[in-house]
């Protein structure tokens, strides 16, 4: 298992199980490098000023490698898949188009678009213009079109843009943020079989059920 006991390790992952850091998790189980893990509890560890000097935000998840500090999970999953080469989680360097479209589709439109349904913001036609998602109505069919017009996001092979789309596509249905329209289910069915996801959701829903 990468997760290791040794606090000497030079990849630490700062989380919680109930939180976007299960995206992480998982991308970090997809590279297969050791890692070292530090638990923390809202309000209280998370905004404690350890960890404030590791992310301001006092937000998880949160890395750090070799010294360098990295947060925000798009950016989480693009850094690991360049600093893993061996796991080949990135399309080489001049065929990136599809990968960091839908890489940042997922982390900007799409993550603003789901929010605000969730909290019941109303966008009137004349404010499409101003929001960068324009409708959630549209947000859905673009995410709709891009799962379906292959395996997988970025071409005909897994990559870290899977990671970050596919988890909003797995868990917006689990929590009803997203419906459960047939091009989500397919896509959704074939990220759900991989080793790396299901051994992530094993540790954290261990966590989870620990705490």
């Amino acid at each position: 298992m990468p997760v290791t006991e040794s606090k000497d390790c030079d990849l630490v992952l700062y989380t919680n199980p109930q939180s976007r850091g299960r995206i992480v998790r998982w991308m970090l189980e997809e590279i297969g490098a050791p890692y070292h893990q530090v638990l923390l509890d809202y309000g209280s560890s998370m905004k404690a000023d350890d960890f404030l000097a590791i992310n301001p935000m006092g937000k998880v998840p949160a890395i750090t490698h070799q010294g360098e500090v990295v947060t925000e999970c798009a950016a989480i999953c693009a850094y690991l898949a360049d600093a893993f080469p061996a796991a080949e989680l990135a399309p080489p360097t001049g065929k990136r188009a599809a990968y960091y479209r839908w890489l940042f589709f997922a982390a900007g439109p799409l993550e603003a678009a789901v929010t605000d349904q969730a909290r019941q913001v109303t966008v009137s036609p004349e404010q499409q213009r101003m929001v960068g998602y324009g409708s959630f109505e549209r947000t859905l069919e673009v995410l709709a079109q891009a799962v379906s017009a292959g395996d997988y996001i970025a071409g005909d092979r897994f990559t870290a843009a899977d990671v970050y789309v596919g988890a909003h596509v797995l868990w917006g249905m689990q929590f009803g943020s997203l419906p459960r329209r047939p091009e989500f289910e397919a896509y959704a069915a074939r990220l759900s079989n991989r080793p790396a996801l299901q051994k992530a959701r094993s540790i954290d829903d261990q966590l989870a059920a620990s705490s």
